[in-house]
Formats: structure tokens, C-alpha cells, sequence
């Protein structure tokens, strides 16, 4: 028996299936906001069948959401499915942390999620990078204190308005050109979007530290970076101090532990 843990983000619902302390499964659906329950009950148990096991393999569910029309459906598929009533992380959700914002019920539960995590797992002063749909960036003191951060347009939403807004303009993998001085349309656009990406966050990430230093979170204060470009932006800058792939799958199984009986 085992815990499905639930991301469901603008872009991707990310799944995993934790047995024995291990993930031993993760699976990756399009978010369609209008998908209905069933729908994705069939996705859930396609997923589950080549992993060699069926929805009585799942004695547990937790969710965290960023997309409310899909809360509810997936509410409703853990309910009719697997016959369980799963956590849906909230502000308001035992989750170890502080959460030392305005308004504590606009943060986004993957902040939160990830923000958990890390306080549990590395007890220190740290600024959270997510390269999503979004590019966030988000403050935890290493006395578990969710203290905010900051929101810019992702890279994939960047090159696409892009695109879309300029007609001579066409699609680019987001990749290093091998010089930033463009000399053709295809090099000036990676050499805008990616080394404009790294600028980005090497500048964010110093302004985040100096300002957590004014509020006394003292060095060491670590890097942490998730998301599918992470690996690559991290080998152009030094600014990345730890790759956390999995870090909102485990924070998500940290708070449904938190939250048992």
C-alpha cells in the first residue's frame, strides 16, 4: 500500500507513488482545466496498471494545486476511485511551517509545498527557485518561516508571447547559442531568452539575499532550484547551490505525514 502524491500546476499535473519511504513511480499528465474527474481516473489507473498495480495499491492522497477547477475533480477521483478522502494542502494545513505573509491565503500550495520541504529536510536559511509555468522564487528562514519572494513569467510563457507577438519570429529550443552575440535570428532569441533567464535569476537571487540579510536570516543562506531547466541554467551559473528535483513530491509526502490520524 502506498501514498499518491498530486502537483497539480498551470501546465503539468505531476504524480508520484511513495511505498516503503520510496518513490518508485512518477508520471506526468497536461493540466486541461476542463477535464473531467472520470477522465482522469482513467489516466490515474493507466499510470497505476504499468507500474503493475491498481487503485488498491493507493491507501493515501495528497494534493496540492495551483488550478481550483482540478482541486475538485481530483477531490472527486480520489473520493469515487479510491475510496479515500485526500489532503488538500492549504495556508491553513499543518504543514511545520509559518506561513509570515500578508495574506497568507494567496500563497500558491506548491510555494508552501516546497517551502516544507525544505524546512524539514535542510533547516536553513534558503531561497526556493521554481522554473514552472512561472518562475518563483521564494523566502524560508531556517526556523521554518515562509517570509514570501517573488513571481516572473516563466521561460517556456516568455518564449511564447515572444513568438506569438512578433510574426518573423518562430519557435527556438531554449539552449545556450554558442556565443551571446546572436549573429543569426535563432542565436539572438536563445542568447536573449536563456542568458536573459540566468541574469534574471543571478540578479534576483542577490537582491533576495541582501534583503534577507536585512531581516537578520544570516549566511548561510542556500539555493535551491527545481524544475526542468534547472539542471542546465545551474551548469552557467554559480548562484544554484543544490538541484531538488523531487522537492514538492516531498514535501508533499512530509505534510501528509505531519497529518496522519
Amino acid at each position: 500500500m502506498g501514498l499518491l502524491a498530486v502537483d497539480i500546476g498551470n501546465t503539468n499535473v505531476t504524480m508520484g507513488f511513495l511505498q516503503d519511504g520510496r518513490w518508485i513511480a512518477q508520471w506526468r499528465a497536461r493540466t486541461v482545466a476542463d477535464k473531467m474527474p472520470d477522465e482522469y481516473a482513467v489516466l490515474v489507473r493507466n499510470f497505476l496498471r504499468n507500474a503493475d498495480m491498481d487503485y488498491t495499491a493507493v491507501d493515501g492522497m495528497v494534493i496540492s494545486s495551483v488550478v481550483p477547477a482540478l482541486t475538485g475533480a481530483f477531490v472527486e477521483l480520489s473520493q469515487h476511485y479510491l475510496e479515500l478522502d485526500p489532503l488538500v494542502v492549504t495556508h491553513s494545513t499543518n504543514m511545520g511551517i509559518r506561513v509570515e505573509i500578508d495574506q497568507p491565503e494567496q500563497a500558491g500550495a506548491d510555494r508552501l509545498v516546497n517551502a516544507a520541504a525544505v524546512t524539514a529536510l535542510y533547516h536553513v536559511n534558503a531561497i526556493v527557485i521554481d522554473l514552472g509555468t512561472a518562475t518563483t522564487f521564494d523566502i524560508v528562514s531556517a526556523d521554518g518561516a515562509y517570509c514570501g519572494g517573488a513571481i516572473a513569467p516563466g521561460i517556456s510563457v516568455a518564449h511564447d508571447a515572444l513568438v506569438e507577438r512578433a510574426a518573423r519570429l518562430h519557435k527556438i529550443d531554449v539552449i545556450p547559442p554558442p556565443n551571446p552575440i546572436g549573429r543569426n535570428t535563432i542565436h539572438a532569441m536563445q542568447s536573449g531568452i536563456f542568458w536573459g533567464y540566468v541574469g534574471l535569476i543571478e540578479g534576483m537571487v542577490a537582491r533576495l539575499k541582501d534583503a534577507m540579510r536585512g531581516q537578520n536570516m544570516g549566511d548561510p543562506i542556500r539555493v535551491f532550484a527545481t524544475g526542468g531547466l534547472a539542471p542546465l541554467i545551474q551548469q552557467h551559473t554559480g548562484v544554484i547551490d543544490v538541484i531538488a528535483p523531487d522537492i514538492t513530491l516531498e514535501g508533499l509526502r512530509i505534510i501528509h505525514e505531519m497529518n496522519q490520524g
